[in-house]
């Protein structure tokens, strides 16, 4: 046999023991004939460590739990003790009450739980059917319990007791927006926004300040400059999984889905879906839109920003809004010429019906905040409620109370079953205007706001149906933020008195043909009223040997009330896709004025986009007009990047840029990232120091320290994040390549992976007196690492060690030490001393 043969033998032989006596759970000793080894030495082999199956030394172990095959925790130290049960004494594990409570057992089983050795330990055997092995050489403690004894938990989610409220840290998440302009008449701008999100984790508490910042600068003919940097808003937060339910403490806004909301400082209490299975919980909302230009979109609430990038010309499609947003959102769209477009996207559900037996509420108390961090106006007490009272029925309500400020709703909502679903809710509103010392007379204000939505889903052939909302509001019935706005700014415009949106979607599977229409328009007491309804359809298809082509179309017609101009626009887009880039011809006319335009979009490697677009536009009796743009975006390790240019035919041009990312600290290291949600979870993976290890399909890679952070991560979502074993380099290896992990709202998680980096040899080891080392001694770096394993014959397969490094090996009570050569041939057979230890 031979060194090659012989290696793989005894290194299949040895894994053959460890996995098959660490598994067995027999009390008797099993005594190992080793004439079946090629040794010279059979005397001078080291078995002991197996000859006990189903026996563990006491003392203190690392130990991943597992239970039912699932990861339970991770790392942690375990001991066994001795201990009598009738006339046996055997060496048992002791879980701790601490790790008993992660595992998730139901409360009324949990009780069933006793405890040994003065309390320290749990004893499990109540529970009929609970059993546990320890497997040593994968360094598990394996635990089967039956179902019935544990929370409800699936492949998305885990009980609470499983959830991880990760480790205390600093986040700075941020993201800039730069655009600078020349015209042709020599007139140039300068404009910079910036805003994110600056916070501190300790425990389950999550401290945040929201910063916001501009700066601009025109010259021309006159000069000027303009900047500001200010924190928008300071809270904190933590989730009270027993309630399924968020504390929040601060500055922050009520985001009713029942009453219109209002920016306030004070306390809050609400209950989150999230925190239930995902079968039980809510959706987010997709928000669709067109852009001219490259253009800048930002989402906000109460004038809070929750989301702000930059798109390519073109339809765009943004998905990644977080669940958490109730309430109306406002979409604008800052187009590269300074034209502005905004749009409400309702975030709410429609309509309210709630799960029978599920209750859902918000609690808020405090004063109403103005610009920034000013309050006005009393203490108020607020809240909304929903609850599912049978499978058709849900009752609703809500209410305000604020000194000379008071507002009632009550509604409810029926499952239709065939036809559909329906809501109808009234709120009645009273307020008092009139100041100190003033006669109320007409001051005081009540009136009653009436709200119906239906929707209906008709399976049969595709079609969504949705009355969004009909609400009529008489003259003098008031929001709180109008009553705030009409008592101390004296401004009373804006009063809505009817609206109402329909929605109908229709999709024509076989023929790939997708058509939806939407209309929406609103009236004021004081004022004209806003129109907007679009028409659109799309159409996927295959011609001359090329699939996935495209044609859509769609028609607009709008008038908002503070222009009181009717405009018309319609567009048609063809896109052609051509390996691995896709051409898009687009037309569009608004205003009198008509645009075509030719894109190409592709990628540039892994992480690059790009879009080119040649264009021109004329009518309106104005000169045509040719335009080129560019847009580039790139995401790296340390953040997300884009680039952006655009030229006219007349000598406009305008470039931008926007980086978005952020920066994690931990005791466990730190490292800059591309952001994610902003101030929101994230997962930082430590390598052991070792460098550009891949995650996640390499979008994220760890730092010359071992430290990446994976953003982006789902809160109460069962996350699985991986090793990218196919783009490891090849002097890498990782021993542990992937990690699951259920993080609750905010945390910064931490996982350690073992990952190895280094050389790997061959090694045969000897002692002074020329005796091979004990077959299974293990081989370890100065940290405690195993590198190897010796096998028959003195030798050991080491990998991830450093050439010139330092090793111990490990046989019983005794050890030796050795030094790696500096220099070695790859897959070379070295024979090194190895020094008894003193």
């Amino acid at each position: 046999m031979n060194i090659k043969q012989k290696i793989e033998f005894s290194s299949y032989l040895l894994k053959g023991l460890i996995l098959f006596f660490s598994g067995i759970h027999l009390a008797n000793a099993i005594e190992f004939n080793i004439d079946m080894l090629d040794s010279e030495d059979k005397q001078n082999i080291d078995l002991s460590r197996f000859s006990q199956t189903g026996y563990v030394m006491p003392g203190k172990y690392q130990l991943t739990l597992q239970v039912n095959e699932q990861l339970v925790n991770r790392e942690t130290t375990i001991p066994f003790y001795f201990r009598q049960l009738g006339k046996e004494t055997r060496s048992e594990a002791c879980i701790s009450p601490e790790l008993r409570n992660k595992i998730g057992l139901k409360e009324e089983h949990l009780a069933q739980t006793t405890l040994w050795n003065d309390g320290q330990c749990v004893d499990f055997s109540a529970l009929n059917g609970v059993t546990s092995s320890v497997d040593l050489a994968e360094s598990q403690l394996n635990m089967t319990i039956p179902q019935l004894y544990l929370e409800y938990s699936d492949s998305f989610w885990l009980p609470p007791a499983r959830w991880d409220e990760g480790i205390p840290g600093v986040l700075i998440d941020y993201n800039v927006n730069a655009f600078w302009s020349k015209s042709h008449g020599n007139s140039r701008s300068q404009n910079i926004w910036l805003n994110g999100i600056i916070g501190a984790n300790y425990g389950a508490w999550r401290f945040r300040g929201h910063y916001q910042g501009n700066y601009s600068y025109i010259t021309g003919q006159q000069n000027n400059s303009d900047s500001s940097l200010r924190w928008a808003q300071f809270h904190a937060y933590r989730a009270l999984p027993s309630w399924q339910a968020n504390l929040t403490l601060g500055e922050s806004s009520f985001a009713s889905d029942l009453l219109e909301g209002w920016n306030y400082s004070g306390v809050s209490l609400t209950s989150d879906e999230r925190q239930l299975p995902p079968k039980l919980r809510g959706y987010a909302p997709q928000i669709r839109g067109f852009a001219d230009t490259n253009a800048r979109v930002t989402i906000t609430q109460q004038n809070n920003i929750l989301y702000d990038t930059t798109v390519p010309a073109g339809e765009f499609v943004i998905k990644d809004i977080s669940s958490s947003v109730r309430g109306t959102l406002d979409v604008k769209i800052t187009e590269q010429d300074g034209r502005v477009k905004t749009f409400q996207v309702s975030a709410a559900y429609i309509p309210y019906l709630t799960r029978p037996g599920q209750f859902r509420y918000k609690l808020v108390s405090g004063r109403a905040r103005y610009d920034a961090h000013r309050t006005e106006g009393p203490i108020f007490a607020a809240g909304e409620w929903f609850y599912g009272l049978t499978n058709s029925w849900t009752l609703y309500g809500g209410g305000v109370v604020a000194g000379n400020y008071n507002a009632l709703a009550l509604g409810a909502g029926v499952d239709l079953g065939a036809f559909g679903s329906l809501t109808a809710d009234i709120t009645q509103s009273i307020a008092r205007l009139s100041k100190r010392g003033e006669e109320d007379g007409k001051k005081t204000q009540q009136g009653k706001s009436w709200h119906l939505t239906y929707s209906k889903r008709f399976d049969d052939i595709n079609t969504d149906l949705t009355l969004a909302g009909y609400r009529f509001s008489e003259r003098d019935y008031m929001p709180m933020q109008q009553y705030l706005d009409a008592r101390y700014r004296d401004r009373l415009e804006g009063r809505s008195k009817d609206k109402y949106t329909v929605t109908l979607n229709k999709n024509f599977p076989e023929q790939k043909i997708s058509l939806g229409v939407s209309y929406n328009h609103e009236t004021f007491w004081n004022a004209g009223d806003s129109i907007y309804y679009n028409i659109s359809m799309s159409k996927y298809f295959s011609a001359f040997g090329i699939d996935n082509m495209s044609v859509g179309l769609a028609a607009n017609r709008a008038r908002y009330v503070h222009t009181g101009k009717m405009n018309n626009s319609l567009s048609l887009n063809f896109s052609l896709p051509v390996g691995e880039k896709r051409i898009n011809y687009n037309n569009y006319y608004s205003e009198k004025r008509f645009s075509q335009s030719m894109n190409l979009s592709g990628q540039i490697g892994e992480k690059g986009n790009y879009n080119v677009t040649a264009g021109m536009s004329h009518g309106h009796g104005q000169a045509p007009q040719s335009q080129f743009s560019g847009y580039y975006s790139h995401r790296s390790d340390i953040a997300h990047t884009s680039f952006n240019v655009s030229t006219t035919q007349d000598g406009n041009v305008v470039a931008g840029m926007a980086v978005n990312g952020g920066v994690t600290i931990t005791s466990k290291g730190a490292a800059l990232h591309p952001s994610g949600f902003s101030g929101g979870t994230r997962l930082i993976v430590d390598t052991n120091g070792v460098e550009n290890v891949p995650f996640d399909g390499g979008h994220v890679r760890t730092n010359r320290w071992g430290i990446g952070v994976v953003t982006n991560v789902s809160s109460y979502y069962r996350n699985t994040t991986m090793v990218d074993i196919n783009k490891l380099d090849s002097d890498i290896e990782a021993r542990d390549a992937v990690a699951e992990s259920v993080l609750t709202e905010g945390a910064i998680g931490y996982h350690k992976f073992d990952v190895l980096k280094g050389n790997r040899l061959f090694v045969v080891l000897k002692l002074a007196n020329g005796n091979i080392l004990p077959f299974g001694t293990s081989i370890r770096n100065e940290k405690g690492r195993e590198l190897g394993i010796v096998n028959d014959g003195g030798v050991a397969w080491i990998s991830g060690a450093e050439l010139g490094e330092p090793l111990q090996a490990n046989w019983g009570e005794q050890h030796c030490s050795f030094i790696l050569p500096s220099q070695i041939d790859a897959l070379s057979l070295v024979s090194l001393p190895c020094q008894r230890g003193k």
